[in-house]
């Protein structure tokens, strides 16, 4: 009977020794403010950032001001992973959804790229302000 009380205390220290690893990372990072439009916040869901040669891909969260119009409601936040090529300062969209809510728990639409293609990054644009975090030298 004692291996049955020893497995719960096993456990539970397990989970406690790995929730301040889990706390340190927030899910969500604010990184600055779009400059044309309305000034918006941008996010980064630091847990998504990785880098491969001179291309860091990330999730960048961004609330819609004004929400725009779709069958389903308004959507008032998006969700992009996108890849940020820093030496040629061009961006790709791999993936993209559209919440009707700002927490992003109401999914309205979602856009997978098959073949994801970089262009260029417009000065202001949330793709500005990832791209000016993204590849900042750290």
């Amino acid at each position: 009977m004692a291996p049955y009380r020893v497995l719960p205390l096993v456990a539970l220290t397990t989970f406690v020794s790995m929730a301040p690893a889990a706390l340190a990372q927030p899910a969500r990072k604010e990184i600055g403010r779009t400059s044309i439009g309305t000034p918006t916040p941008v996010f980064v869901e630091p847990r998504t950032v990785t880098r491969s040669g001179t291309v860091v891909t990330a999730a960048i969260r961004v609330a819609l001001n004004p929400p725009l119009k779709h069958p389903k409601g308004e959507l008032k936040s998006s969700r992009t992973l996108g890849m940020y090529d820093c030496a040629k300062r061009t961006v790709a969209t791999k993936e993209s959804w559209y919440y009707l809510d700002d927490a992003g728990k109401r999914e309205a639409m979602h856009r997978e790229v098959k073949i994801p293609g970089f262009g260029p990054i417009p000065r202001g644009s949330v793709a500005d302000v990832a791209f000016t975090y993204l590849c900042a030298s750290k």
